[in-house]
């Protein structure tokens, strides 16, 4: 997992380097297929973790709490990113006259902002995988009682609730 949040970290900071004058295929494909294959690398075992141990019966829960995590994040960090972007491009034209070199200079420069947060965040997710993540299968987390099928659970601990 560490090497693809490293894979995405350098495909934002990769697409820091594009100017006015770069193409698609040249200089914004590349990281972008970069960062495809990182958060591939990523999204498999995050899902593993975050749903392990969990028992059978749960598992439908589980798993929409990891996607709705993933949702609700992902609409947050758009956000700050998008916050952040439109400030710098603000930043920038300010005191300048707005002609169109000059907007396409500073949306470029509030693109960068974005990048360089993204690496940012990506790197510092980097540390926390390197620090927190074991290779291997996950381990731990409930008792050996908490991987029992839905179903065999034993007298009087069924679950309970509403739709048990």
């Amino acid at each position: 997992m560490s090497l693809g949040v490293g894979l995405a970290a350098a495909a934002m900071a990769w697409l820091i380097t594009p100017d006015l004058a770069s193409t698609y295929a040249a200089h914004v494909l590349p990281p972008l297929l970069l960062s495809g294959v990182g958060l591939g690398l990523v999204m498999a075992p995050a899902i593993a973790v975050a749903t392990a141990g969990v028992r059978s019966a749960e598992a439908g829960v589980a798993s929409a709490m990891v996607d709705t995590s993933q949702q609700i994040g992902g609409s947050i960090g758009t956000s700050v990113l998008n916050t952040l972007a439109t400030s710098a491009t603000t930043t920038y034209l300010h005191g300048k006259l707005p002609n169109e070199s000059t907007v396409a200079q500073a949306q470029l420069h509030g693109y960068d902002t974005a990048y360089w947060w993204s690496a940012a965040f990506f790197a510092a997710g980097l540390l926390i995988t390197v620090i927190l993540y074991r290779s291997g299968p996950p381990t731990g987390g409930l008792s050996s009682s908490a991987a029992v099928p839905a179903g065999q659970e034993e007298a009087g601990t069924a679950p309970t609730g509403p739709g048990h």
